[in-house]
């Protein structure tokens, strides 16, 4: 189940499909997206041991951002899938990642249980459906493995009513196409693919977070994103 996100648009910006509208983004996501936002949350964990896992796959790894946290945090074998190849080339330059490999992350071709760890970040409001994610990573998922999720908060997408977007060189903003997923929908898909919750966070606007975004004042301790924990 996903809540369109039409109920909450009001700002209705032109809207792109989530291939076409990283492959424009991806000469400037570097510069847009913030560590406030799931490399806080990342680092906030605590049941996943990182520099023991053998083996990870980074899913929706677009430039490499969370492959290069989890490099500088002890994984020494990770593997990349993404929807769009001008990602990957961003993150083919970084150099950390064993495989990068053009796919869908809710298909993703790889072998079944292949990994100690999964981890999605900043991708969940691009899937109309939570259910074939979930269902993959329990499938290439070690049992024992764990699947992390970083997103955007509900909360915060519906309240700020903003999509996902960024701005055309032009400066005109440009959204990907956004659902709004409730954690009663992570947990009913998550419980459905045989996954148990271990951990979760939660990250708010502060005061880090609003000293780059000033203008978001009005939605100081509003949660913002959030990270999950998931165990097979």
């Amino acid at each position: 189940m996903s809540l369109d996100f039409s109920n909450f648009d009001n700002r209705n910006y032109e809207t792109l499909g989530t291939r076409e509208g990283y492959a424009e983004w991806a000469a400037t996501y570097e510069d847009s997206v913030y560590d406030e936002m799931d490399v806080r949350l990342l680092e906030r964990i605590t049941s996943v041991r990182w520099p023991e896992v053998e083996r990870a796959i980074d899913l929706a790894c677009g430039t490499g951002r969370t492959g290069a946290w989890l490099r500088e945090h002890g994984v020494e074998r990770i593997d990349g899938i993404d929807l769009t190849p001008e990602m990957l080339e961003a993150a083919k330059r970084r150099g950390i990642y064993d495989t990068l490999k053009v796919g869908d992350i809710t298909s993703t071709g790889l072998a079944d249980g292949t990994y100690d760890l999964a981890i999605a970040c900043l991708v969940d409001e691009h899937l109309a459906d939570l259910g074939p994610l979930y269902r993959e990573v329990a499938r290439i998922v070690k049992p024992g493995g764990r699947f992390v999720i970083v997103g955007y908060h509900p909360h915060f997408i519906m309240t700020a009513r903003m999509p996902t977007h960024f701005h055309r060189a032009s400066g005109r903003p440009v959204a990907i196409e956004t659902y709004v997923h409730l954690f009663s929908d992570h947990t009913t898909a998550a419980r459905a693919a045989g996954l148990t919750l271990e951990e979760m966070h939660e990250g708010v606007l502060d005061d880090p977070w609003l000293a780059r975004q000033p203008k978001w004042a009005r939605f100081r301790n509003h949660p913002i994103s959030f990270a999950q924990v998931w165990r097979r």
